[in-house]
């Protein structure tokens, strides 16, 4: 037959069993210190009482001028009694030197030999023993009978031990009733403190609590997204190494307040939010992260939990996907054209005007063909030159004409292969898409027909790489010239106003800067510098 296998008992339990066994120890050791303590004391408090009725009696006058007669048992005897009554002792025995009883509680006893020592004594001592006479062990003094310079006496007074056990039973109560209150208080707090701890470790035994802890490390060291948890008065509780890496924080940061470290603005307001937060999307100075927040709260607010998610190369791939969506809108519109084009060829040649259909087909050719010329000529970066060709097909879709500055040259083995090609499409592709946006913008707000016109230079010289984009659309206020790069801000309604930010971002992991002027025709002009020499370096440690 097979038992259930029962389970550990809770770490709370087994405190309360330790912490019950640990008070009863204590209380019974404190009673038994305390009896050994009061039945010495109660047997020095007999032993000075009966050395004072032994010293009293030795010295009184009466006693002296008794042993003088014939017969001192006649008067020492009433006194020895009255005295024995009078003072509580279980004995007074006055003797002679030679250990004759002159008194004794029992008259029998009169004129027997004393049991005891008497030797200190007959020397002028006064000692105290513990003793078995003819009452049973006592506890006595002897002390010596003087008159003029000889011992003429001696005389003994002691309490029996049985009374001095009597006494001190007489205490054991109240000590065992104080002891067992004490037991009693004290398991009741230990339950107290138990169940308590016991709500908190939610009933989990040692091994479990151990076991947990061993989860609890293993998983925050394997989950790819970061994990950060705050207390309630804001500071770092935990954080795990994903977490670390994805806000930029240095090792030994749990204690410090959020609101201390030198994180962005939005992101730290979101940090410190006691409403939830669900996958709100912030920037850090390398990062795309995407936040969420949930308070723990217990009757009052203990702390908050937070998720981190990278979303940077979600991002990139994201800007990635809307140009290529953005290429074949083009590519489908420019098919469309290129198939009315062709009827109208067709046509002419029909009505027998083959130079007229010559003259409209070579047009729109050449065009097009000096464009690729000018931008494959100048920019040997292909990743580059894709994007300039494809951002022009969709500006030209929009009515926007994109010109490659003059100046603009990129050499074949300009560009370090540790400068990221995502990171250039992301700086050139967002400052182009919001500059076509921003003439587009413009016409459509009512400005002064003009063709919107939309001029990029790509230059890499004297180790650095150039990229500007200027355009002649109504350009950036000075009132937001300092917003235009936060995440979020844009004119186009809620849900845009990344771009910017994400250009910024980008040219801050490369070692660069971004800087917003005036362009020469009006609108805004974005200047991107990136050091090629340290994109090298980084690329060859």
């Amino acid at each position: 037959m097979r038992f259930p296998r029962t389970r550990p008992r809770s770490l709370a339990g087994q405190l309360f069993a330790w912490q019950v066994v640990l008070v009863a120890a204590v209380v019974a050791g404190c009673a038994f210190f305390a009896y050994v303590s009061g039945r010495g004391q109660a047997e020095e408090t007999a032993a000075r009482q009966a050395r004072a009725v032994a010293l009293s009696v030795a010295g009184s006058p009466s006693v002296r001028e008794a042993i003088r007669t014939d017969d001192p048992s006649a008067v020492l005897q009433p006194y020895a009694e009255r005295v024995r009554k009078d003072t509580g002792v279980a004995f007074v025995t006055i003797m002679s030197p030679a250990r004759v009883r002159w008194t004794h509680p029992h008259t029998d006893q009169i004129g027997a030999t004393f049991l005891g020592h008497t030797a200190r004594a007959l020397r002028g001592e006064t000692f105290s023993e513990t003793y078995t006479g003819t009452l049973g062990p006592s506890i006595r003094v002897v002390t010596p009978v003087r008159d003029g310079g000889r011992i003429t006496g001696l005389v003994s007074a002691g309490i029996t031990v049985d009374r001095v056990s009597s006494q001190v039973r007489a205490q054991l109560g109240a000590l065992a009733l104080a002891a067992g209150a004490a037991l009693v208080l004290g398991g009741l707090g230990t339950y107290v403190i138990n169940a308590r701890l016991r709500r908190h470790t939610h009933g989990m035994n040692a091994t479990e609590l151990s076991r947990m802890h061993d989860y609890h490390e293993a998983t925050l060291h394997a989950v790819r997204e970061g994990l950060l948890m705050l207390d309630g008065q804001r500071r770092i509780a935990l954080v795990n190494d994903a977490g670390r890496e994805l806000l930029g924080l240095p090792p030994g940061i749990v204690g410090r307040r959020i609101a201390d470290l030198d994180l962005p603005a939005p992101l730290t307001g979101a940090l410190l939010a006691s409403e939830e937060r669900v996958d709100e999307v912030h920037l850090t100075a390398d990062r795309v992260i995407v936040v969420n927040t949930r308070p723990v709260v217990g009757g009052e607010r203990r702390g908050t939990v937070v998720t981190l998610r990278d979303r940077t190369e979600l991002q990139a791939l994201s800007g990635e996907l809307d140009s290529e969506r953005g290429f074949t809108r083009a590519l489908r519109s420019q098919a469309h054209e290129a198939a009315n084009r062709l009827h109208t060829v067709v046509s002419l040649i029909e009505l027998g005007r083959a130079d007229e259909a010559v003259g409209f087909a070579t047009a729109e050719l050449e065009l097009a063909q000096a464009l690729t010329d000018r931008v494959v000529g100048a920019v040997a970066e292909p990743v580059l030159a894709a994007l300039l060709l494809g951002k022009a097909a969709q500006a030209n879709e929009r009515g926007v004409e994109l010109v490659l500055a003059e100046d603009s040259l990129i050499d074949d083995g300009a560009l370090p292969a540790s400068l990221p090609a995502r990171d250039l499409v992301t700086i050139l592709g967002n400052l182009i898409d919001n500059a076509v946006d921003a003439v587009t913008g413009a016409r459509e707000a009512g400005v002064p027909a003009r063709r919107g016109r939309v001029t990029v230079t790509a230059l890499a010289e004297a180790g650095e790489l150039l990229l500007r984009v200027a355009d002649n659309g109504a350009g950036v206020g000075p009132a937001d010239a300092a917003e235009v790069f936060r995440a979020g801000w844009s004119t186009h309604g809620a849900g845009r106003g990344l771009g910017l930010a994400l250009v910024r971002q980008a040219a801050h992991r490369g070692g660069g800067t971004v800087a917003l002027e005036r362009g020469p025709d009006g609108g805004a002009e974005f200047t991107v510098r990136l050091p090629l020499a340290l994109a090298a370096k980084e690329g060859v440690s």
